[in-house]
């Protein structure tokens, strides 16, 4: 799904996933999670799995990054008061229906947690479908928590990745 909104967003003739950049990417993936550390997972909708992208992922809060932040577009300042259950009080920012054609709905939740900034990103390929989902990405956001809060064997719901 992520190939074909790429080819998409490019202006390249949709394709689906497959070919040599399916390939190259299934062989770097493995290689930039380890690089990651520990600090993005991602997921996809069980049900539909070339429907939704969820990732998430935490970054250290940079002046540089901060200043990126402040100089993002008119277009997404729209965001709202999104409450975690564990990170507290952050911005959600849901754009259903991009002025581009070729943008894909996508919703974006953020957490300052004043080191880090922790950032749940979810993409839909379907523009007609994206409302059907996005409650449960909110559910997914709200159970969103940073490892080192958790105890282990505190929940079997829980999922721990050591970095």
């Amino acid at each position: 799904m992520l190939l074909a909104q790429a080819s998409r967003a490019l202006g390249a003739e949709e394709r689906p996933g497959g070919g040599f950049t399916a390939w190259a990417m299934s062989q770097a993936t493995p290689f930039l999670m380890r690089r990651a550390a520990g600090r993005v997972l991602a997921w996809v909708w069980k049900a539909d799995p070339e429907l939704l992208v969820v990732m998430a992922q935490v970054q250290e809060a940079t002046s540089q990054l901060r200043a990126a932040r402040a100089s993002m577009p008119m277009e997404y300042d729209d965001t709202e008061t999104f409450r975690g259950t564990y990170l507290g009080v952050g911005e959600k920012l849901a754009i259903p229906l991009p002025a581009d054609q070729r943008t894909p709905p996508f919703a974006t939740y953020t957490w300052d947690t004043g080191t880090h900034f922790v950032t749940v990103t979810a993409v839909c390929s379907d523009r007609e479908r994206f409302g059907t989902v996005i409650g449960a990405v909110d559910d997914l956001a709200r159970g969103l928590r940073i490892g080192d809060d958790v105890a282990l064997g505190e929940s079997p719901t829980v999922l721990r990745i050591e970095p």
